[in-house]
């Protein structure tokens, strides 16, 4: 069975446009049918790939100057792509962002927030995400029904969303750990970090946590609210189903409610800063989370942990 949100197949890379281009920074793994037939691409461009691919236990591209790939020009277009065809990426590249989880009876694809595209995407759905899927939707597992359930009790517009988050909560019958928005800017400064703006915005947020006038910026967010219930839904999405038994499945639960609450502190000091608070700098906050989070199993684990 294949399932995957209504949203999946609206991405496309808008490439050369994008601000954040998931060629720079990111180790780019080759897999092994890509690189078997990179060593058979013959003449100038063959020997080109040949000098840019580091040969080790995971075979990938050497990056460049500024961790720029290899192959990406100085139009930001990828050269793999102009000379051999879109067919010829690797599949980490061909794939980026979209993400598959394998659970008993089904995969599960969907697209991950740290493209900026598909997070522009994801929060701007002002309509309740809706799971499609090839067969129909049945299931015995009892993570599976339940993450079900949580995604409704997220989607019900008669509360907010800090209410239902508390609902969700219950649901899994657990609490979360009551960490301050400061303690919880200190951990973050204290794991591994991809972009120093991101180590920026959360200094920001601990040094002027005590400023913020939520009451403005709930005013402010009163008719956005979607843009949170997406957020978490993405997160239960993605994360809920493939928890390896129910204690964890309830670690994962507490950590929606604290990536929400970090989320929405980080927007309400922008908010404060600035006096606005755009669709955009949502986009750019949730980005970074899902880059400097969901990407490194590490930081990922550590917050299911505390939260």
């Amino acid at each position: 069975m294949q399932v995957y949100p209504d949203y999946y197949k609206k991405f496309k890379c808008i490439a050369s446009m994008c601000e954040h281009n998931c060629c720079i920074g990111w180790e780019i793994d080759i897999d092994e049918d890509t690189l078997s037939y990179y060593n058979c691409v013959e003449g100038a461009f063959g020997n080109r790939l040949k000098d840019n691919i580091e040969l080790c236990d995971t075979p990938h591209f050497k990056l460049c100057e500024n961790e720029r790939c290899p192959f990406l020009n100085e139009k930001n277009l990828c050269d793999i792509i102009t000379e051999l065809g879109e067919d010829k990426l690797c599949t980490i590249c061909s794939e980026h962002p979209r993400f598959h989880n394998e659970l008993p009876d089904r995969i599960e694809s969907g697209l991950g927030l740290c493209c900026e595209e598909a997070c522009r995407i994801i929060l701007s759905q002002k309509e309740n995400t809706v799971l499609i899927s090839n067969e129909e939707m049945t299931t015995n597992d009892e993570i599976i029904l339940l993450r079900d359930k949580i995604i409704k009790v997220l989607q019900n517009r008669d509360k907010n969303i800090d209410e239902r988050l508390d609902d969700m909560l219950s649901l899994c019958g657990t609490t979360a750990n009551d960490i301050g928005i400061n303690k919880l800017c200190d951990i973050l400064l204290n794991l591994e970090m991809l972009d120093k703006k991101w180590g920026e915005l959360l200094c920001m947020l601990k040094d002027n946590s005590d400023q913020i006038d939520t009451y403005a910026f709930d005013t402010y967010m009163a008719h956005r609210q979607h843009e949170y219930e997406q957020f978490c839904v993405y997160l239960i999405y993605r994360h809920f189903a493939n928890s390896p038994d129910m204690y964890e499945a309830q670690s994962r639960a507490c950590f929606v409610k604290l990536a929400y609450s970090l989320l929405y502190h980080l927007g309400a000091v922008i908010y404060t800063k600035k006096g606005n608070f755009d669709l955009f700098d949502q986009v750019e906050i949730a980005r970074m989370f899902s880059s400097e989070i969901e990407y490194s199993d590490e930081n990922l684990y550590t917050l299911f942990d505390i939260a």
